[in-house]
């Protein structure tokens, strides 16, 4: 029992260091970035919050927040993204424009693993597969940052990686959790 309980403390550590590591990262694009950065990072950071609120160990505060104000604050995380794109676009920074757009399947393929389970379990082969394209895509961004040399970037982008990784093995135990016992 004692070393369930040490790896569910280890692995909650990570993830508040993570946490940490993607505040401080926003602190930066907001302090030194352009403000396409600055909202692409706190949007983001926003929707991870909420993810982790619904799907993670913080889950239990979920319950002091209205659905409503959930949905509001998702609401403008995901305009705030679209001004990001539209920024990045007129700054012709591709690399940023399609790594927010693969960020955004990426996110569209948890909603739908967390708010449709049956329907993401009928096509999970397909659905797995998009994923890994994704991924493989975001992967090769990180690649395309530390060829262009802009290291701050690539690690941000990779912390990201983990941080999603991470998500989606809560939304996993979350699914399983869910499930009524057969």
């Amino acid at each position: 029992m004692t070393s369930i309980s040490s790896t569910a403390s280890r692995y909650a550590w990570f993830k508040a260091a993570v946490f940490a590591l993607l505040t401080l990262n926003t602190a930066v694009f907001l302090a030194s970035g352009t403000p396409s950065e600055a909202l692409d990072s706190i949007a983001w950071l926003t929707l991870l919050v909420l993810f982790e609120l619904e799907t993670g160990y913080f889950g239990r505060l979920r319950q002091g927040l209205p659905t409503s104000v959930i949905r509001a604050m998702r609401m403008a995380a995901t305009a705030a993204l679209v001004l990001a794109m539209i920024g990045y676009v007129v700054e012709k920074e591709w690399l940023d424009t399609l790594n927010i757009g693969l960020w955004c399947a990426v996110v569209a393929l948890l909603e739908l693993e967390v708010r449709r389970p049956e329907a993401f379990m009928q096509h999970r082969s397909a659905l797995a597969a998009a994923a890994i394209v994704l991924y493989s895509g975001l992967i090769a961004l990180v690649a395309a940052w530390l060829w262009r040399g802009e290291w701050f970037d690539a690690y941000d982008a990779a912390l990201w990686l983990v941080a999603f990784a991470t998500l989606e093995m809560d939304v996993l135990s979350f699914i399983a959790k869910s499930r009524p016992a057969t």
